[in-house]
């Protein structure tokens, strides 16, 4: 089992910066891949990065040039730095981790992001 903690969410004007932080804690040790996703009002949930084994790393299109995950395994956590903030990002951000070898997957209790014009 593993559990996961989002921090970091708030309100912040278009253009701002907000850094979200997932703190894991449980088999931490199986984790596999990570990352985060997010699901604005009305759509579906969506990758925003993912941090896979041997820091293959991957973004969806909307963030690439703006947003860096990042991972500690010592802390147990992962990060996502979030800069330019457009409203279009205004969303419920959710931790996601998967473990090995069963690649079953966790979620947090997600952290809203809400970015103003």
């Amino acid at each position: 089992q593993v559990q996961l903690v989002e921090s970091g969410g708030g309100l912040v004007q278009a253009g701002g910066s907000l850094r979200l932080s997932c703190t894991a804690s449980g088999n931490t040790a199986r984790i596999g891949t990570s990352g985060w996703y997010r699901q604005a009002p009305g759509k579906q949930r969506e990758m925003v990065a993912i941090l896979r084994p041997g820091t293959n790393i991957k973004y969806a299109d909307s963030v690439k040039g703006r947003f860096t995950i990042s991972r500690n395994n010592a802390k147990d956590t992962v990060d996502l730095q979030m800069n330019s903030l457009q409203t279009e990002d205004t969303a419920v951000y959710y931790c996601y981790a998967s473990t090995l070898p069963s690649a079953r997957a966790y979620w947090g209790q997600g952290t809203q992001v809400t970015v103003s014009a």
